[in-house]
């Protein structure tokens, strides 16, 4: 039985999988896609994302997701239903630092909300918002596995936890002065 889906017919379809990407990008992918038996690439599907959304300053494109269709062989609906489905791929511009705010129920129980407040003070904006100089997006997430460091947030691929609203003084000031990588990089 072939579970594999054939890819629908696009008009913007590049047959040209060298002109799609850089070629460091694309051996990025290439290093996913040969984890799986050639008949299932398209198992690399959420890598390929990933890698596009970091080259891509941290945020996926309608333009990106059907050019990762095309490299995988596979229908742009598709690669569309893993972009929004999954929290940790962006579909607009985000700040250069994203912070990833636990409010599932350990971290719920142990304080998210009042450090989901004072993120939201400090830095003016709510969740969901980007600061107006760029620099900061917050936004909420499922649980992120860290529920013995509760409450916690991501930060990149950083995990900040048992967090109270001095150390997310400390955090932000950090981050605000350049000490942390930018976009999980």
């Amino acid at each position: 039985m072939n579970m594999r889906v054939a890819p629908w017919a696009r008009a913007d379809k590049t047959t040209d999988k060298s002109a799609l990407f850089s070629a460091e990008v694309a051996a990025e992918i290439d290093h996913w896609v040969a984890k799986y038996p050639a008949e299932w690439k398209q198992s690399a599907v959420m890598a390929a994302l990933r890698i596009v959304q970091d080259d891509n300053g941290g945020y996926l494109t309608e333009a990106l997701m059907g050019k990762v269709a095309d490299y995988l062989d596979m229908p742009a609906i598709s690669v569309y239903e893993v972009a929004t489905f999954y929290s940790m791929y962006e579909l607009s511009p985000v700040g250069q630092h994203k912070i990833c705010v636990c409010t599932n129920i350990s971290c719920m129980i142990c304080g998210s909300d009042a450090i989901v407040e004072h993120l939201e003070s400090k830095l003016g904006i709510k969740l969901g918002q980007t600061t107006e100089d760029g620099k900061f997006t917050l936004k909420e997430v499922e649980c992120l596995g860290a529920c013995g460091g509760a409450p916690m947030v991501q930060v990149g691929k950083q995990y900040y936890e048992n967090l109270t609203p001095e150390l997310v003084d400390s955090l932000l000031d950090g981050l605000d002065a350049g000490l942390e990588q930018d976009n999980g990089e």
